[in-house]
C-alpha cells in the first residue's frame, strides 16, 4: 500500500498537543504506511515528541506555524488575520500536494471558513457539509449536516444526500446506502417548505432514498444516511449528547446509592464496560468536511488521544477510497444527465416547432 501523508493541527482543540502529539504516535503504530507532518509551534511540539520517544522517527516531521486559532475565534478574524496559524498552515499542507488530508479539534466554524477559501468546493456543490457516524442499535448510520449550513435550500439537501450517499458507500462498503431526510413526521403533509421540496427532489432522484426520517430513527438504524440542515442536525447530534452523559451520570449515581447497588454494581460490571465500549463517542470521532477539494477531518474540540486518534483514523481512510474524486465524479455524472436531459427536451420543443 502506498504512503499517506496526513498533516495535523497539533495545537488546535482544548488540549493542544497535549491531546494531539500522543494521539499521532498512537496513530502511526497502528498504520505502518501513514506518515504525519505536525503543524505548530516547533518548540513545544519537539519537546513532546521527544518526551513520548519518537525524536527520530523518520515517519514524523514538525512544521512550524507561529500563530494559534483560538477555539472562541470568530471565523472571519482567524481566516483574516492569522494566516500563518496552524489551522491554516495544515490545510495549505493539503492544497499544496505535501499531504493528502488535515485533521484538527480547532475552532469548527474557523476550519470551515478557512478550508472552503483554502481548498475551494467542488465543482457543482453549492456548500460544503459536516458528516460523521453516529452509533445505532445494530452499527452506525451517517449524517450530514452536523452544523456547517443554516437554512439550507431543497438542492443544497439534494446535494447532502448525494455526498452522504457516496461517502457511506465508500467508507462502509454499502453498494446502495438508504438515505433518509430528518422530518418531525413520516407523512408527507410535515415538514417545512424546504424539507418537503427537498423531499420531492430526492424521490425522483436515483439515490436509495427511503422517506422521511423521525428524531428517533436516527439511531434505530432508520437509514444508512441521514440528511438534515445545519441548524437541525446541530441540535440533534447535541441534544444525543447530553442524554448520554445524563443517562451515564444517572447510572453511576444509581449504583453508588448502597451496599447492594454496589454490589449489584460489580456483577454488573462486564455488561456495563460492553456497553460502553459500543457507545463510547471517542470511537466515532472525527467528522468529515464533505464537498471540498481535499480531506479535511474535525474532531471534537474536548478530544483525548484515544479520540483524536480515531479522528486520524477516519482520515486514512478517506484518503484511501479517495472520497473528495469519487464525490467529484457522482456530481459530475448527475450533471451530464441533467444536460442530457435538458438537450433532449430542447430537441422535441425544436420538432414541435417545425
Amino acid at each position: 500500500m502506498d504512503n499517506i501523508t496526513v498533516a495535523i493541527d497539533a495545537m488546535g482543540g482544548d488540549h493542544g498537543p497535549s491531546v494531539t502529539i500522543p494521539a499521532a504516535i498512537n496513530a502511526l503504530k497502528k498504520y505502518s504506511h501513514l506518515n504525519l507532518i505536525l503543524v505548530g509551534d516547533e518548540q513545544k511540539l519537539s519537546e513532546l515528541v521527544t518526551q513520548y520517544g519518537s525524536k527520530d522517527n523518520p515517519r514524523i516531521e514538525i512544521h512550524h506555524a507561529s500563530q494559534v486559532v483560538e477555539m472562541d475565534e470568530p471565523p472571519s478574524r482567524a481566516l483574516r488575520g492569522k494566516k500563518d496559524s496552524s489551522m491554516r498552515v495544515a490545510i495549505n499542507l493539503v492544497k499544496d500536494g505535501k499531504a493528502q488530508a488535515c485533521v484538527s479539534a480547532g475552532n469548527t466554524g474557523a476550519l470551515m471558513a478557512t478550508s472552503r477559501f483554502v481548498l475551494k468546493t467542488l465543482s457543482g456543490i453549492n456548500r460544503p457539509a459536516i458528516i460523521s457516524a453516529l452509533p445505532t442499535v445494530k452499527g452506525h448510520t451517517h449524517m450530514l449536516d452536523l452544523g456547517a449550513n443554516i437554512d439550507s435550500s431543497a438542492e443544497v439537501l439534494y446535494q447532502f444526500a448525494l455526498m452522504g450517499s457516496v461517502l457511506t458507500r465508500a467508507v462502509d462498503n454499502i453498494e446502495n446506502p438508504t438515505v433518509g431526510l430528518l422530518n418531525i413526521g413520516e407523512e408527507e403533509i410535515k415538514g417545512n417548505e424546504q424539507v418537503k421540496a427537498a423531499h420531492k427532489i430526492l424521490s425522483e432522484s436515483d439515490l436509495n432514498y427511503i422517506g422521511y426520517v423521525e428524531g428517533d430513527g436516527i439511531y434505530t438504524d432508520a437509514a444508512d444516511v441521514i440528511v438534515a440542515d445545519g441548524f437541525i442536525g446541530n441540535i440533534a447530534l447535541k441534544s444525543s449528547e447530553g442524554v448520554a452523559k445524563m443517562i451515564s451520570h444517572a447510572m453511576k449515581n444509581e449504583f453508588k446509592r448502597n451496599i447492594f447497588t454496589k454490589l449489584s454494581a460489580l456483577i454488573a460490571l462486564p455488561v456495563l464496560n460492553a456497553f460502553k465500549k459500543r457507545i463510547d463517542p471517542r470511537s466515532y470521532n472525527g467528522a468529515s468536511l464533505v464537498g471540498l477539494r481535499g480531506i479535511v477531518i474535525k474532531s471534537h474540540g474536548s478530544a483525548d488521544s484515544l479520540s483524536f486518534a480515531t479522528a486520524i483514523g477516519e482520515a486514512v481512510l478517506e484518503v484511501k477510497t479517495n472520497v473528495p474524486k469519487l464525490i467529484a465524479s457522482e456530481v459530475e455524472a448527475k450533471m451530464d444527465e441533467g444536460r442530457a436531459d435538458k438537450g433532449a427536451v430542447e430537441k422535441i420543443e425544436a420538432r414541435q416547432a417545425v
